[in-house]
């Protein structure tokens, strides 16, 4: 049903799933995906359908205010995992081994700006996650001028954090998110 209601979804809001990664989405059973760039509500409800379309297995990070009643049962429900972030806690270990321990296929998703708002530099959580757990980085995006969200690749990390981010955030280079000014990549440079 969930399938059918995101197709129906994409298709009046006039939006198509772009997957340019090697092998298709789908065949990366264990995976950290990013959701880049993230400056709107709408980000949320676009990505759900997309990957609710596709049949992905995923769970996601979320700020932990967004878990109360009634809001909380529906997030809980799309495998919304909450994240208190003025704690400090271990939660990129606990996510780690929640994928690695994970019998069945899982996608954590999680939006690398950690917020909304413009924020200057991206969390290193998504990144930390995928080196506990061993497996790849999907780059997910939302691209709200072409109306086109999806994958755009995938990236294994090295363990250079700093070189590995610019070489991600480089492939985002030309997304185009709903609030231009909020992008955190708006002033960087790529070669």
């Amino acid at each position: 049903m969930l399938k059918i209601i995101s197709s129906l979804s994409l298709k009046l809001a006039g939006w198509k799933i772009v997957d340019t990664t090697p092998k298709g989405v789908i065949n990366y059973p264990k995976a950290v995906m990013i959701a880049a760039p993230h400056t709107s509500n709408w980000d949320y409800f676009y990505c759900m359908i997309i990957v609710l379309k596709i049949g992905l297995p995923f769970r996601y990070l979320a700020k932990a205010s967004l878990f109360k009643f009634p809001l909380g049962i529906i997030i809980r429900g799309l495998g919304g995992i909450p994240v208190i972030r003025s704690q400090k806690n271990n939660l990129v270990n606990d996510m780690g081994e929640m994928i690695k321990k994970s019998a069945d296929s899982i996608q954590l998703i999680v939006p690398a700006e950690g917020t909304r708002s413009f924020s200057k530099e991206w969390k290193s959580g998504f990144y930390h996650i995928a080196m506990t757990a061993n497996v790849p980085i999907i780059l997910g995006f939302l691209d709200f001028k072409k109306k086109e969200g999806g994958f755009l690749n995938v990236f294994y990390p090295t363990g250079n954090y700093e070189k590995d981010l610019y070489e991600i955030q480089k492939q985002y280079a030309k997304v185009t998110p709903k609030f231009p000014e909020d992008n955190s990549l708006k002033d960087l440079k790529f070669e």
